[in-house]
């Protein structure tokens, strides 16, 4: 089981969703780096399930750094954070050892490691694991942010209800930075809580796309090929549960324009270049080019719903009818902002410490 993503700044991932502990190590962090704690609580809050549309599962998220850490800075070695299972119904998931959910890894998990998975809770490949993941993210997210690199996440649609696009960048990355549901408009927010809402009454589930943008960022981040930024990021936000589909820029717009359309002129005011349009999402031939990083990921509808599923009993080898009860989202997709937010603030340090080294984050 793979479960280390990166190069010079790496992240390992594990535990189980109802183990005792689940955690993450951070590694080949520069020395030097401020580590703030209320900044990595900030950015769990908003993973966090709320009111009625999110799972009835709470869980206090108290990160807790046990290595790597001395007097609020990096000290160089690696980065170790736990964090503690409490609010755990392993009950719940007896049943799906021998029917797996649809759209579900308890299929795949069973094929791949012979019964001998953690099946409670989804076990390893639960998404209660992006809690730690969110965690190291912030710490890098917070390093990115102190170069002049921010990075900012919002619903950009959700189950056909549209938010408003990205307009001035640096003031929307801060406004959502405050924000729970990560929408630019009041009205959208607004319309896609109630429609998650009622398709929870439904017993159902809804998806959507998540818009991000990473700004600041400078020219020449990224290799030719194999780990050119869009594949390095998309390694990474594949990573996360639910992530279906990523995009850049005019990603399959580009399908519908001539290339006089869809090209991004250059111009320059004397000291920096910049694209009059940026259809090309800030990257030419795998390498940024100093424009902002914008793409989209796909986030579909969670599996776990209350409606009578088609499956298969493992050990009958027969047909059977599939009612799944427990503690479920109505939509994640609010809550993977943040997991999206962490998981580009990981890829884009590794492609910064792969193009100038990682002191680029020291002290």
């Amino acid at each position: 089981m793979k479960n280390t993503f990166g190069n010079n700044i790496s992240v390992t991932l594990f535990g189980e969703s109802h183990g005792e502990v689940i955690g993450a190590v951070l590694d080949g962090l520069a020395p030097g780096v401020r580590i703030d704690e209320e900044y990595i609580k900030h950015e769990l809050e908003k993973r966090k399930p709320r009111g009625n549309i999110s799972t009835a599962r709470r869980e206090s998220d108290e990160a807790k750094i046990v290595s790597g850490v001395f007097e609020g800075v990096s000290t160089g070695a690696p980065i170790a954070v736990l964090m503690e299972n409490t609010n755990t119904k392993s009950k719940d998931y007896s049943l799906f050892k021998d029917v797996p959910r649809p759209s579900h890894a308890d299929y795949t998990a069973e094929i791949k490691y012979g019964g001998y998975q953690d099946y409670r809770g989804g076990g390893h490949f639960s998404a209660r694991l992006t809690a730690p993941l969110v965690a190291v993210g912030a710490i890098l997210r917070l390093a990115l942010k102190n170069k002049g690199i921010l990075i900012g996440t919002h619903i950009k649609s959700l189950h056909g209800i549209y938010d408003r696009d990205f307009m001035d960048l640096e003031a929307d990355i801060s406004m959502l930075d405050d924000k729970i549901f990560p929408t630019l408009s009041n009205e959208s927010e607004e319309r896609m809580i109630k429609e998650i809402s009622e398709a929870k009454e439904r017993g159902d589930s809804v998806g959507g796309v998540l818009e991000c943008a990473v700004y600041g960022l400078p020219a020449g981040v990224g290799e030719p090929w194999f780990d050119s930024l869009e594949s390095t990021l998309s390694h990474a936000l594949f990573s996360v549960p639910g992530v279906k589909g990523v995009e850049f820029g005019l990603g399959f717009g580009f399908s519908e324009k001539f290339g006089s359309e869809a090209n991004d002129p250059f111009y320059t005011n004397g000291e920096k270049i910049f694209t009059k349009t940026n259809n090309n999402g800030g990257i030419n031939g795998g390498i940024s080019n100093g424009m902002p990083v914008v793409f989209r990921v796909a986030i579909k509808p969670t599996p776990s719903i209350y409606i009578e599923q088609e499956s298969v009993s493992l050990s009958r080898m027969e047909n059977t009818v599939l009612k799944i009860d427990g503690r479920h989202d109505p939509a994640i997709i609010h809550r993977a902002r943040a997991v999206v937010d962490s998981v580009t603030a990981i890829a884009i340090a590794d492609a910064i410490a792969t193009a100038f080294g990682t002191q680029f984050f020291g002290g």
